[in-house]
């Protein structure tokens, strides 16, 4: 039998979906079919309403070899498990005579833990169990999630946080879920053979598609037991994310309330000396957090040093001892023994971590109002991991449509380990770059308004120009705003003060859930919805509610952020440009993502307007505006309120 033609799959997939097939999109299934064929890696722009999704699963499908696709965001999984896999196995099944299965799979504590529910939590105070149901009033939200979650328990058969509707906080669900450090295992545990995570892992072993996300992907890269099944093929989607979710489980904190609470679980089922030993160490810990003030510690002060090393002996002791000692007055103590042992084993690791001072960590204070002092370590860069763990023994096909900064794929490339695009040799992973383009016509559909005549944003203080540029802007526009902001401080004080002026509802973000804010903000094209840049890669809201994107500035990291610091540092003392490598960059990937709202489909039209005119200006506005769509540009405020009051015009003479 003739192997069936890429181009034919890819047609019955785009038909199967009700979609239409793209010339980026045929490019991209092209690229992505040659890098699974060559054993190669691929980075692959595709900007919005490509149908990158079909892009990389029909060559991925067709080639038959086991695939993960770890993605950053939970919509796109379902997207992917719910919608786009089904209806694409089905399309192909007539030509590839085979029904490829797929299953998603996540980490461990982002299922129901049989055993936690019906055993109840390990209690920190006293001996014995916790029933978490008995003890949470009824009355209170706790109270209610918990027993909303004890009926869906029943019903569940996947038992994967993700589809628990509505949602939980993490606090609720903590009573029913495990780390897997605190998991029994499947031949200890008197629930193993119902256990949803374990099924998951099982369906995931039989799967031909395996789809993850971006934090399961970096802790199987990096704690060296294999989590994921053995595959060729890993696809990356909104591969513009995977550097900082893999910096993040890279991370290791350490607090004073963390390690009071390791000491409550391990004093039990352990000598008194050794308890005695660990609560010592914890308190002169207390004492040092005491007194932390925020920032970088480039060399660990003395007190704070001596604390550690107390903290990682007396918790080494402890976790021998554990092994060898039975408290038989413990209900359920193999239970209790691991909460145990994975908290305590949590700080030995942290403190050693700083102890030993790598100097390819960066480690600094945290202190908030409420919780407050944190002592926090992580990698200077995850590169060198990256390059190691993600580019062997596999094709690695890494997408998003934010890959290219200032023009092109070598910035992103560099986070990820990889050399300079055509750099051969020994150890060097060989990868090509593809910017696939986008089906819209964005100089037609978008204008990009840069502020020019404002006053350069200042560290602090409100800015009453730019209040007064955004509440006409607004005014202009008939609502129809999505307004993102550097920092939560400037989304509220733009939230208050324009409440006040303007007759247009405005929704500011944490006021309710996203999903409801979204909603909420579709339905009325005269609202308008304010949040901070960085949680907003994600709206999806195409249509005339969201015809203009407002930037209050520039999305630079914080001066005093102490890992964005320390990695500028380092690359200004290798001989590179710190500002551009980082913060520039940093900027760019954030500014493309918030300009990326305005259009959403062919039959969009609308306005970014940046209220910074630094972006006009400086030195690197060029290299900022590179890495936007290509609207048309300016900075004439006339023109882009009347542009603005048009587009108004059109959509009311639409009825919308």
């Amino acid at each position: 039998m003739t192997k069936p033609s890429l181009p034919d799959l890819l047609h019955a997939a785009v038909s199967a979906v009700g979609g239409t097939e793209r010339p980026g999109q045929v490019a991209m299934a092209e690229a992505v079919a040659e890098a699974i064929d060559d054993n190669s890696h691929r980075l692959i722009q595709a900007g919005t309403g490509t149908g990158k999704s079909l892009g990389y699963l029909v060559p991925a499908l067709a080639h038959g070899e086991r695939v993960v696709v770890a993605t950053a965001t939970l919509a796109l999984q379902r997207q992917l498990v719910e919608r786009d896999l089904p209806r694409t196995v089905e399309a192909l099944h007539p030509q590839l005579r085979r029904r490829p299965q797929f299953a998603m799979l996540k980490g461990r504590s982002n299922y129901l833990c049989l055993h936690r529910l019906h055993e109840g939590a390990p209690q920190d105070e006293e001996d014995g169990l916790f029933d978490q149901f008995e003890a949470a009033a009824p009355t209170s939200k706790l109270g209610q999630d918990l027993l909303r979650m004890r009926d869906w328990a029943d019903e569940t058969e996947t038992g994967d946080r993700d589809d628990l509707t509505p949602g939980v906080s993490d606090k609720a669900w903590s009573q029913i879920s495990v780390s897997s450090r605190e998991c029994l295992g499947a031949t200890k545990c008197a629930y193993g053979a119902e256990c949803f995570a374990e099924a998951a892992r099982e369906r995931a072993k039989l799967a031909d598609v395996v789809v993850t996300n971006h934090a399961l992907l970096a802790i199987d890269a990096i704690e060296g037991a294999p989590v994921l099944p053995q595959h060729e093929v890993l696809i990356v989607d909104e591969a513009h994310e995977l550097v900082s979710r893999v910096t993040g489980v890279a991370t290791g904190e350490l607090t004073p309330g963390q390690v009071n609470r390791a000491v409550k679980r391990a004093a039990k089922l352990v000598d008194e000396k050794t308890a005695d030993s660990l609560q010592t160490a914890s308190e002169t810990f207390e004492r040092v957090m005491e007194l932390a003030l925020p920032g970088r510690l480039e060399q660990i002060p003395e007190d704070l040093g001596y604390a550690l090393m107390s903290l990682r002996d007396s918790a080494r002791n402890v976790i021998s001892a554990i092994g060898a000692t039975r408290d038989k007055s413990v209900h359920d103590e193999d239970a209790v023994r691991k909460q145990a042992l994975a908290a305590v084993e949590s700080i030995h690791g942290v403190a050693e971590r700083i102890t030993n001072g790598s100097e390819y960590d960066v480690v600094w204070y945290e202190r908030h109002d409420r919780f407050g002092a944190t002592l926090r370590v992580a990698p200077l860069s995850v590169s060198g991991l990256l390059r190691e763990k993600l580019f062997e023994d596999r094709s690695v096909v890494l997408t998003s449509a934010t890959l290219k900064l200032g023009g092109d794929f070598n910035g992103v490339a560099a986070s990820l380990g990889l050399s300079p695009e055509g750099v051969e040799g020994d150890d060097v992973p060989v990868w090509r770059g593809l910017d696939v383009g986008s089906p819209f016509d964005y100089p037609k559909q978008g204008i990009l308004y840069v502020a020019k005549h404002l006053a350069t944003p200042g560290r602090e203080g409100t800015r009453g120009d730019m209040m007064d540029e955004l509440a006409e802007l607004i005014e202009a526009a008939g609502g129809r705003t999505l307004g993102l902001f550097s920092s939560m401080r400037g989304a509220k004080a733009a939230a208050e003060e324009l409440r006040g002026r303007l007759d247009n509802p405005i929704l500011l973000q944490g006021e309710e859930t996203l999903g409801e804010l979204i909603k909420s903000f579709a339905a009325d094209p005269k609202t308008c919805l304010f949040g901070t840049l960085s949680l907003w890669q994600g709206v999806d809201v195409p249509g005339p509610s969201c015809q203009l994107v407002v930037m209050d500035r520039i999305p630079f990291p914080r001066p005093d952020d102490p890992l964005m610091s320390a990695r500028q540092k380092s690359v200004e003392e290798h001989g590179g440009n710190g500002f551009m490598a980082v913060a520039a960059t940093h900027a760019a990937l954030l500014m493309a993502q918030g300009a990326g709202r305005l259009v959403r489909a062919s039959g969009d039209r609308g306005v970014v307007a940046v209220l910074d005119p630094r972006l006009a200006t400086a030195r690197y506005g060029s290299f900022l505006r590179a890495t936007l769509p290509d609207f048309w540009y300016t900075t004439d405020r006339n023109q882009v309120r009347r542009s603005l009051a048009a587009i108004d015009a059109a959509a009311h003479a639409d009825g919308k």
